[in-house]
């Protein structure tokens, strides 16, 4: 139990001060929406303009592309700009979509080799409560995407843990790490409808997440030709020149013109360019070496088509993701599996290394039989 409460003592939670939208565009009308696209990633308003880097321009984007959907994370303002004239819809859940819930984003940064554990322990209590969450691993942090409405209960979530606001770190931070024991001796975490009363345990509240997607025939799946590489663009020259930066622009267009089967993209002010690519696009970064990172270590994605799902029950698979990183005590696991993770409007993906994909997929289906017919 120690172990995992000091995945806490270095987090550092920091809300981006913005509201956010969340986009579903469906594969079919991927092209249409693709000029949109690139002008959100490469905003070019004037001349005056080129001085200003588009890899820094926005508080947080990402934009990702998997076999199920292309979802985008932006500005709210930017989301009606440049979404709403290409005749999005509102309300037809096979068509584009801005989804109408306003949203806020947490960063959560610190140090040490459990970032899987330490998002566990954190949104446990916000599972409990019964907030929808999103999850995005990058090559530099972690972000946790609520609905903005649940902002407060967030906040009261955090301190119960023992989290203070620290002005000059403008940032939740916990230096004592206190832990409540009975609410975090396991680590897991999902979404209920909250047309359901609210599970009081983790357990409860894994049990239920894994019947849901039973319920609707949600099985994880594994695509065998994609593999990915978790990366980070290089920054500009020292001396100011923008080169790098410039090669990395060219080939993320030259990928999100031909409509890749797995990418995410992911953009802050205060980093670089953080990339989830599919192992078939890394040519289109040569033969600049623009991208940082194991070129050789990839990961696998398990990937849950959530469609079926009402849209506000979207961040389930992080039930899936505590089972494997946190592990339960009835796990089947020998030891946990550290994780990345990627949630999307319709698509949860767990990615983990390839040798533990057997495990990894053998304690999802032992996860399964219980309630098998």
């Amino acid at each position: 139990m120690e172990q995992q409460s000091s995945t806490l003592m270095s987090a550092k939670i920091h809300f981006v001060d913005a509201r956010f939208s969340l986009v579903h565009i469906p594969l079919h009308r991927y092209k249409a929406f693709l000029q949109p696209i690139l002008r959100l990633i490469f905003p070019i308003d004037s001349p005056d303009e080129y001085d200003f880097s588009w890899v820094n321009r926005y508080p947080f984007l990402n934009i990702s592309i998997t076999p199920t959907e292309c979802s985008i994370v932006c500005l709210k303002t930017l989301a009606e700009d440049l979404f709403n004239t290409a005749c999005i819809s509102t309300t037809d859940r096979n068509d584009a979509l801005i989804i109408s819930e306003d949203l806020v984003v947490m960063s959560v940064e610190g140090e040490g080799l459990e970032a899987g554990k330490r998002v566990l322990e954190l949104t446990n209590p916000l599972a409990l409560a019964g907030i929808s969450i999103f999850f995005i691993t990058t090559y530099f942090s972690d972000y946790i995407i609520v609905p903005a409405k649940c902002k407060g209960q967030v906040v009261r979530a955090l301190e119960d843990r023992g989290f203070q606001f620290e002005k000059g770190a403008e940032a939740y931070v916990n230096p004592a790490a206190r832990h409540d024991r009975n609410r975090s001796s396991t680590s897991s975490f999902g979404y209920i409808s909250p047309s359901t009363p609210e599970p009081t345990t983790i357990d409860e509240l894994q049990t239920r997440t894994l019947a849901l997607l039973e319920r609707h025939g949600i099985l994880p799946k594994v695509d065998d030709e994609i593999r990915l590489l978790q990366c980070a663009g290089r920054r500009n020259d020292s001396d100011g020149s923008p080169a790098d930066e410039m090669a990395l622009q060219v080939g993320l267009t030259k990928c999100f013109l031909y409509q890749p089967h797995f990418l995410s993209l992911t953009l802050t002010e205060s980093e670089a360019a953080s990339l989830l690519l599919d192992r078939r696009l890394i040519p289109n970064f040569e033969p600049n070496n623009v991208l940082l990172g194991n070129k050789d270590d990839f990961l696998v994605p398990i990937m849950l088509d959530l469609q079926p799902l009402p849209l506000d029950a979207t961040g389930i698979v992080c039930g899936v993701a505590g089972k494997l990183a946190g592990g339960l005590t009835d796990s089947p696991l020998s030891t946990a599996i550290d994780i990345s993770y990627l949630s999307t409007a319709r698509t949860g993906t767990v990615m983990v290394k390839e040798n533990d994909l057997d495990q990894a997929m053998d304690a999802l289906r032992t996860e399964e039989k219980p309630d098998a017919k």
